[in-house]
């Protein structure tokens, strides 16, 4: 089929930008009904030598050290934003105003205001945007919602979600931005909490309110002395103060009289990645983790008591499992997840309206976070506005 040419380009080469342009060279593999083709044009990174390692092993026509070219490049048509925090509200805004379709991580900036400031110049200027919300494109979690909404579980009536990692639980662990407030925000609530906040509504509905409690255990870390990617360790320099949150717990109250508890933490040690929910409702229950991505729990039925609960191989019919494995039972992988999601993005592009997860979804992300952070500061629940 004869497909339009799509320039893009990505702004901050480090783990996730690299998933990203992986993303764009598998996506018709995987998706070959796509009506554009994404070529691989610039790729910008402020460390020197990264960017032009990128192009040389990818494919990029160019590289640069200042993500500013990407705006003024007019074969760049679709800008993913792969850098730090505290530089999605400046690349976002200024990106979408230069006529440029984003696809920008979580959690979009460091609070609220940076979400809704880039949200407002991707409506103004009528580009696409989406948002990094991979979890909510796994099958399983697909299959799940069907579960819900479909009412096979009743009326739902509470739920656990979990985000539990260690990749910031040895206390050599680099001082990188991810610790800083002004340069990485609210810690492990912009970090994990905010894919559990998406989890929850796109699962379960909007949120109406909340109670938080939050707590840094590594309070100190080794200042790096040079660039840093992912969780490097840096024992013996100066030591600073980790300035956000290592752990969050928040008691949810939802639009539908539901209620959650959502739990996340950077330093929980012996667990690698610890991601999933447990939603339960008045006829029966339904559980996932992540690390068996293609699993469900279920237990549903008339029973109630003793009601047995049984593991579901997700499969084709399932989310996008089809366009990966023909057969249930065949693994997928967190990488999989990221090319659904530039799926989604490149479509919204091609057809000129939003699928997957957008840049509202990262507003009301934004937005429950902000009232973690708001709630435990005066002990109390607060209403969201």
């Amino acid at each position: 089929m004869s497909r339009e040419a799509l320039g893009v380009a990505v702004a901050g080469f480090g783990w996730m930008g690299r998933v990203h342009t992986q993303s764009y060279l598998r996506v018709l593999h995987h998706f070959p009904q796509l009506g554009v083709r994404p070529e691989l044009v610039a790729v910008a990174d402020e460390v020197p030598g990264r960017a032009a390692e990128a192009a040389a092993q990818y494919g990029f026509t160019a590289a640069t050290l200042d993500w500013r070219e990407l705006a003024a490049d007019p074969r760049i048509r679709a800008v993913s934003i792969a850098a730090p925090n505290f530089l999605h509200r400046e690349l976002g805004v200024a990106l979408a105003r230069a006529g440029k379709h984003i696809w920008i991580e979580k959690p979009v900036g460091l609070d609220g205001a940076d979400a809704r400031a880039v949200a407002a110049a991707v409506h103004e200027s009528g580009v696409q945007g989406a948002v990094g919300f991979n979890y909510r494109h796994a099958p399983a979690v697909a299959a799940a919602r069907e579960l819900i909404t479909g009412g096979e579980l009743g009326t739902v009536t509470h739920a656990r979600f979990r985000l539990l990692s260690d990749y910031a639980a040895h206390p050599q662990g680099a001082l990188s931005w991810r610790f800083e407030r002004a340069r990485g925000g609210t810690g492990v609530l912009g970090d994990l909490a905010a894919h559990g906040v998406d989890l929850v509504r796109h699962l379960l509905g909007e949120i109406t309110a909340l109670v938080a409690d939050t707590a840094t255990f590594v309070t100190e870390r080794a200042r790096p002395t040079g660039a840093t990617a992912g969780h490097i360790r840096a024992a013996g320099g100066e030591l600073g103060p980790v300035e956000n949150e290592d752990y969050v717990s928040s008691q949810l109250r939802l639009a539908s009289g539901a209620r959650v508890v959502l739990e996340a933490s950077r330093v929980a040690v012996g667990q690698q990645n610890n991601y999933g929910f447990e939603v339960h409702g008045t006829r029966g229950a339904v559980a996932w983790d992540f690390r068996r991505l293609g699993e469900l729990s279920v237990s549903v039925g008339d029973g109630y008591q003793d009601l047995p609960t049984r593991t579901v191989h997700v499969g084709p019919g399932d989310g996008e499992y089809a366009a990966f494995q023909p057969g249930a039972g065949i693994a997928m992988g967190y990488d999989d997840l990221k090319v659904i999601e530039a799926y989604h993005f490149l479509r919204s592009v091609a057809e000129g309206r939003p699928y997957g997860a957008t840049l509202d979804d990262a507003v009301h992300s934004a937005r429950a976070l902000d009232a973690m952070a708001e709630s435990v500061g005066t002990g109390g629940w607060v209403r969201l506005r």
